[in-house]
């Protein structure tokens, strides 16, 4: 609640601390999909940079929680300045059936739409797919988002709605699928929809390879086993041979160091034949982790971080010998080698 000061002027409350369960953002729109959602907060809705860059900052402290998408529509709390949080909604327009069957048909087409979106990846030309089925993935206009929010501020989006809306932003960037369940699909309904589709595409194949059957033998009985099915092989230019003949997929790899090392170590447990007093992953992580330190440098191609003076001179350790042998005991083995 907001407070009077001894002027009579109204002054608003002191903020609440963020919850401990609170979502902190720390970047949306890492994917492409991800940036195309926070386009809509900025375009699409319309929102002016100061409620935006407030909401960024509520996003940021941690301030949104109990984030649920389901059914089309997001909803989310998010603690202000009152004591109650503030209960947000964010509903995308729901895409209608013929639409969905066409894109899915349109989807499963291509091999590549089912790989990559199994991989957590959104393939970049999906939208032309739904575009050619009627509809858009992403929202195109102010009609296809519906926001709401409890507090008293006149502004649409306010900092509360753009603060959950920027959350969601990062989820998407760790789940494609939530934009389908937005939509009105969740991923299993589009993961089974698009393996019965592309089981018709290869169906009709299958039975056309299968219908040419073998020749019956002299006897009218049919051969214990069928004629293998032919291959014809187009010309190939030599300028074609390692052109590909489809475009690839992108790929996307990631090199950030695991919160915790060895946790795969202490999930396998102890060996029953193991004898030591420390456990497998007491003895093994630490190899485990410089090996992946070392992988990690060369594929960020990093040089190798040199060893500290104290590594170096290090009481214990044996002292690094030179690859070479000094130069005056190779000048002996000349000399002695002239004498011979």
């Amino acid at each position: 609640m907001s407070g009077w000061d001894r002027w009579g002027w109204d002054k608003p409350a002191t903020k609440k601390p963020p919850p401990e369960h609170g979502i902190k953002l720390k970047k949306a729109g890492t994917t492409w999909w991800g940036q195309r959602w926070i386009e809509a907060l900025e375009h699409v809705l319309r929102g002016d940079s100061g409620r935006l860059a407030r909401g960024r900052t509520y996003a940021r402290a941690g301030r949104t929680h109990d984030l649920v998408v389901k059914d089309g529509k997001l909803t989310a709390k998010v603690t202000g300045s009152r004591a109650t949080p503030y209960a947000i909604t964010i509903e995308l327009a729901q895409l209608p059936e013929a639409a969905w069957t066409k894109a899915i048909v349109g989807m499963s087409d291509k091999a590549q739409f089912s790989a990559e979106l199994l991989a957590g990846q959104m393939p970049k030309e999906i939208d032309q797919v739904f575009r050619a089925a009627g509809a858009s993935l992403f929202p195109q206009q102010r009609t296809d988002l519906v926001t709401s929010c409890s507090c008293p501020d006149w502004g649409d989006p306010c900092k509360h709605v753009a603060a959950a809306h920027y959350i969601l932003g990062e989820a998407l960037d760790r789940d494609p699928f939530l934009l389908f369940e937005m939509r009105g699909r969740t991923k299993t309904q589009v993961l089974d929809a698009l393996r019965s589709a592309r089981g018709a595409n290869s169906a009709p194949a299958a039975k056309k390879a299968g219908s040419k059957r073998s020749k019956p033998a002299a006897n009218g009985c049919e051969p214990a086993t069928p004629e293998a099915p032919s291959v014809t092989l187009g010309k190939l230019e030599h300028a074609d041979y390692d052109r590909a003949r489809d475009t690839l997929p992108a790929l996307h790899f990631r090199f950030d160091a695991p919160i915790t090392h060895g946790a795969v170590l202490r999930q396998l447990g102890v060996p029953a034949a193991w004898s030591a007093d420390d456990s497998p992953a007491e003895t093994l992580s630490p190899l485990v982790r410089r090996a992946a330190d070392a992988a990690r440098r060369i594929a960020m191609a990093e040089p190798e971080p040199s060893a500290a003076p104290e590594e170096r001179d290090a009481p214990g350790k044996p002292a690094k010998t030179s690859a070479k042998p000094p130069r005056a005991a190779t000048r002996r083995a000349r000399a002695k080698q002239r004498d011979r």
